[in-house]
């Protein structure tokens, strides 16, 4: 990271963001360069600011911002997995999505997908920060455009719902549309920490009936975090895969700012152990949603949101480099 710098447009004085004081500065991802371009980087940190898809509570769409507030909090190395990720990969903050269709989500949808075919084209891998979980489905359309891929979801929800009050686009539907429109394998998908009530199956039983590997909460404490990082390693294979983590997979005592909490949910601890557990994947990008900072005033959910992006970051890295 110590190469990342920039000029004083005032003094013209140089400056390295991350040496500076964490509480100084424009607010970035992890305190990265904000890029002007896609030349010369190989990772692309991405806010995407609509919560047009949720059912229920909104506020996602605050959730890139005070997501790169508290990711200032990030540092260099991660010293779990011994990688840092700027030493590995030119990584950059590209900025949010432009959305001018504020109130038509299908319209937001093909910007999104848009926007992303620009970043697949450049040869730049995407880390995104949500936004509410209907964005996923239109960056599958740029990153599973040209042959189905593989993922890895950790969700209290299995996101394969059908119409949902007129709309099949919503924050319940993603993976549903993805597998249905040839951009998701179901073979090489693994749901992790599935858990909750149900007004009816229909997700669940689509994720199934489609060849998902859908692993309720139950069977997650049962296995414990090792056995579960060894099936979603054999389920994604060495295929290009996805990590996609919604913020209320984990227990809402950790991440209470988000849409659809659901108790009894995986701690802090183990989801960065099983994310820890997915390095030398083949992976191609991620992305964590569900941030509602507006439901969570004391900005713990921020915190957690920007550090499992920080622990995926670290994961890409380290595919860039294999």
């Amino acid at each position: 990271m110590s190469e990342y710098k920039k000029t004083s447009p005032v003094t013209g004085q140089s400056i390295e963001p991350m040496k500076e004081p964490r509480f100084a500065e424009i607010a970035t991802f992890m305190r990265a360069p904000l890029a002007e371009s896609l030349d010369d980087l190989d990772i692309a940190l991405i806010g995407v600011p609509t919560d047009l898809g949720v059912t229920n509570r909104p506020g996602a769409r605050h959730g890139p911002r005070e997501i790169r507030n508290a990711s200032s909090l990030m540092r260099i190395f991660n010293v779990a997995t011994n990688i840092n990720p700027y030493a590995l990969a030119r990584v950059a903050d590209v900025g949010d999505v432009q959305m001018p269709s504020r109130y038509d989500l299908e319209a937001q949808n093909d910007c999104i997908a848009s926007y992303y075919g620009k970043i697949v084209a450049a040869g730049v891998l995407p880390l995104s920060a949500g936004g509410d979980h209907s964005i996923t489905y239109p960056i599958f359309r740029a990153l599973g455009a040209e042959r189905p891929i593989g993922m890895v979801h950790i969700d209290a929800h299995c996101d394969t719902w059908g119409e949902f009050a007129g709309s099949k686009y919503h924050h319940g539907a993603p993976f549903r549309l993805s597998v249905e429109q040839g951009l998701l394998d179901p073979a090489r998908t693994i749901q992790i920490g599935i858990r909750g009530g149900q007004n009816f199956m229909d997700g669940i039983e689509f994720s199934q009936n489609s060849g998902m590997r859908v692993m309720f909460m139950d069977e997650f404490a049962d296995l414990g975090v090792d056995k579960v990082i060894a099936e979603a390693r054999r389920i994604v294979g060495d295929g290009p895969t996805y990590i996609s983590f919604d913020v209320d997979g984990l227990d809402p005592v950790y991440a209470p700012g988000t849409g659809t909490p659901e108790i009894g949910g995986i701690t802090t601890l183990d989801a960065q152990r099983l994310l820890r557990g997915l390095l030398g994947l083949n992976l191609i990008g991620g992305d964590v949603v569900e941030v509602a900072p507006p439901l969570d005033p004391s900005g713990n959910t921020a915190l957690v949101g920007a550090t499992m992006m920080f622990e995926i970051l670290c994961l890409l890295a380290e595919s860039i480099e294999q």
